[in-house]
């Protein structure tokens, strides 16, 4: 061992990106699994490289005993104190061996080779990982270096990244060779070294772009809340300033819609929609459905759990105008579910036509006491029982049938009796009502 071992740990440590402390102590263990033969195989050996003059020492721990029974591990107390005269029974002492091993032989060199090696690529992965592992949420810029089974592998940097079918963004195509960027969306350890995944469809990537391409976000005078998307297709975003003279969606959109031209372009022409977000949460909602107008929002919180805390979503009710309905829950519903997404509410949406049938008082059961004091058998008894059950004409009487009209006490039975009165009188009436040549309805 020289000063050469020294240079060479250096320049492979700048080539590789790696401490050169970690190529030293791998060395160290690969040398001393190369040497166990002349070493033996106990765990009480150890190597030490000079980290400046690149000298190779060996030592070795001994324990203080009595009488020893293998030199290999034991040292004797008097031995013992004569290289240190503070030491005593059970004691460990290192001791360095006056001639370390020269010859390692073709079978202990490759060995230690295969560990050296086994120490960089782990070394090379581990720099991989704490490089990539602080950048989720962030964007990279890579190069596409091949297609495997439609995912994309991109190289970024030292590293190969992967970009899945389904975070692709729809109708896109790429080739080796193509310059594109994505959001980092998990950095994470396996077995064959560091996975990177990347996405160009997640609602991260587009607040990210805002980030890059808008000065006022950057400064932090604008500020994305939220964002949902549809990718390749529509996405929302709701912004906020932190100055009352600065127009958020202004400063979004830019002069003549130069700013948000570039992020669309980027997204393969994805329509964005940008929205002022508000503390308000209906205010929220129903500027989250624009480009609909909204005529009210009602919020219902979700009813508390068992330990008091809220069970699901918030849902909304909105109310829109009748030429506004379709518009608001947009084609195939994709402007009503991605409101939702961006408002992380459940959202009703109904046209004001709706809410007026559903508010309208049902009909009553209209009542024709002349009519039913005319049947045979029907007192006035009878009569008030037959309104108070909701009988309040001979055609409720044929509607309701037979069973139920005996079931009333006060009827008992005259059932009968009534029933068919009454069913002659529907007919009458129809006949009355049929015109000439007309058939008369059936009862």
């Amino acid at each position: 061992m020289n000063r050469e071992l020294i240079t060479v740990i250096e320049q492979i440590g700048r080539e590789k990106g790696i401490d050169k402390e970690i190529l030293f102590e791998a060395l160290e263990s690969a040398l001393l699994s190369a040497t166990r033969k002349s070493l033996g195989s106990s765990d009480n050996v150890r190597i030490h490289i000079d980290r400046k003059g690149g000298d190779l020492r060996v030592y070795c721990r001994k324990k203080v005993v009595e009488e020893v029974t293998d030199d290999r591990i034991e040292i004797s107390l008097v031995d013992a104190k004569a290289l240190n005269s503070e030491a005593e029974l059970g004691d460990e002492l290192e001791l360095e061996q006056e001639r370390p091993p020269q010859d390692f032989g073709r079978i202990a060199a490759q060995t230690a080779k295969q560990v050296i090696l086994q120490k960089v690529r782990d070394a090379e992965r581990e720099g991989i990982y704490s490089e990539f592992a602080g950048k989720e949420g962030q964007i990279l810029r890579g190069v596409v270096h091949r297609i495997e089974k439609r995912n994309v592998i991109l190289e970024i940097g030292k590293a190969e990244a992967i970009l899945p079918e389904r975070e692709q963004i729809p109708g896109e195509r790429y080739n080796p060779g193509d310059r594109i960027r994505a959001y980092v969306l998990e950095v994470r350890r396996t077995a064959k070294g560091p996975q990177i995944s990347l996405s160009r469809t997640h609602p991260g990537y587009l607040a990210r772009l805002f980030e890059t391409e808008i000065p006022e976000i950057q400064e932090g005078i604008v500020i994305v809340k939220a964002a949902a998307r549809e990718g390749g297709e529509r996405a929302k975003v709701a912004v906020a300033s932190t100055k009352r003279d600065v127009d958020p969606i202004g400063a979004c959109v830019g002069l003549r819609g130069t700013r948000i031209q570039v992020i669309s372009r980027e997204l393969r022409g994805e329509k964005i929609d940008i929205i002022e977000w508000s503390h308000d949460p209906a205010t929220f909602v129903a500027r989250a459905l624009s480009p609909a107008r909204v005529s009210s929002v009602t919020i219902t919180e979700p009813p508390a759990g068992e330990g008091g805390h809220a069970e699901g979503l918030p849902l909304a009710l909105v109310i829109v105008p009748d030429n506004q309905l379709s518009l608001a829950i947009g084609k195939k519903g994709q402007n009503a579910r991605l409101a939702a997404k961006l408002t992380g509410m459940r959202i009703d949406i109904k046209s004001e036509s709706e809410v007026e049938a559903e508010s309208a008082p049902a009909p009553e059961a209209s009542v024709d006491r002349a009519a039913l004091g005319a049947l045979p058998g029907a007192s006035q008894e009878i009569v008030d029982a037959l309104v108070a059950a909701g009988l309040g004409s001979p055609a409720a009487i044929v509607g309701a049938g037979r069973e139920r009209l005996g079931a009333l006490a006060e009827v008992g039975d005259r059932a009968d009796e009534i029933h068919a009165a009454a069913e002659e009188w529907v007919a009458q009436a129809a006949g009355r009502r049929a015109g000439p040549g007309e058939t008369p309805p059936a009862a």
